[in-house]
């Protein structure tokens, strides 16, 4: 009995120290290899572009026929280099119709709330393309702050259209229409996802009905995109106070105690109150001393 013991207490040593980092004990190892992933990706989608076109006539992509512009060569195509964690991807979008919003409203940004349709489909090789989700009878509302990272991005080349709506479905007309090509990078890396393998490329046909300009997700009084402070294009990465959550989710921002909605001042604006005479260009709702 001690003898063995003794053995699962080895083994169990063993496996727990080819599972941890040596600098960082008790973090698990990750040997993947991301940047590699992202040039497999990007050389597998450019083979696919240049081998396949876009067929307007039944809005799908099809295998590459004679006269038909490829899509790498189609002036809709559009490649948006995007740096994720330190390593460097290509987003492939395909802008079928930008969108004719009425009222007019603008193109989403990446933390806007979206009402679309889409179908997704993952890379099986370069040739073949699997199904597995989709929303094309009714459109369904995401916030793009919480979708993958192509969908965040991708959707801000387009615009949403007109609600023609009378007392039936929900319907929309001139909305964006378009293509994603996403490598694994920007989707969900290497991890398994339910009818998706992992290190899998994406491409969704979505249509983008309509959008919540400047949501306001903390209720704070401040639009999630105006707390992007470091004006990267990213309000995940802001967090004045350090803890568990950006601004643009956080509804007090400098962990004073008072709301950041209740630090507008008359005018009920946070971002234009500045009451400290030894920081007066940090904002009253930014800053700790000042409650």
């Amino acid at each position: 009995m001690f003898d063995r013991k003794f053995l699962i207490l080895c083994l169990s040593l063993l496996f727990i120290g080819y599972a941890c980092d040596d600098d960082n004990f008790g973090a698990p190892v990750d040997n993947f290899d991301y940047a590699g992933q992202a040039i497999i990706d990007n050389d597998s989608l450019v083979d696919f572009l240049g081998k396949h076109y876009y067929n307007d006539a039944i809005d799908s992509v099809r295998p590459l026929v004679t006269g038909a512009t490829p899509l790498i060569n189609d002036s809709r195509l559009i490649t948006q280099d995007v740096t994720e964690l330190d390593v460097d991807y290509k987003l492939y979008i395909f802008v079928k119709d930008e969108g004719s919003p009425n009222p007019v409203k603008g193109h989403p940004t990446v933390v806007d709330s979206v009402l679309v349709k889409y179908k997704g489909q993952y890379f099986n090789s370069t040739t073949e393309l699997i199904d597995f989700d989709e929303r094309t009878i009714q459109p369904v509302w995401f916030t793009l702050h919480s979708v993958i990272r192509g969908w965040s991005l991708g959707f801000g080349y387009f615009k949403g259209g007109e609600n023609i709506t009378n007392n039936g479905p929900i319907t929309y007309i001139n909305g964006g229409r378009g293509v994603l090509f996403i490598p694994s990078g920007l989707a969900y890396s290497k991890f398994v996802t339910p009818g998706i393998p992992s290190s899998s490329s994406l491409l969704f046909y979505i249509e983008l009905y309509d959008l919540a300009e400047n949501t306001d997700y903390d209720g704070d009084s401040i639009p999630g995109m105006l707390e992007d402070l470091d004006g990267d294009g990213d309000p995940r990465n802001d967090n004045t106070d350090g803890d568990n959550s950006p601004n643009f989710l956080d509804p007090d921002d400098d962990n004073d105690g008072v709301l950041t909605k209740d630090e507008g001042g008359a005018d009920g604006d946070p971002t234009n109150d500045f009451n400290d005479p030894n920081n007066p260009t940090l904002p009253d709702y930014l800053n700790p001393d000042i409650k």
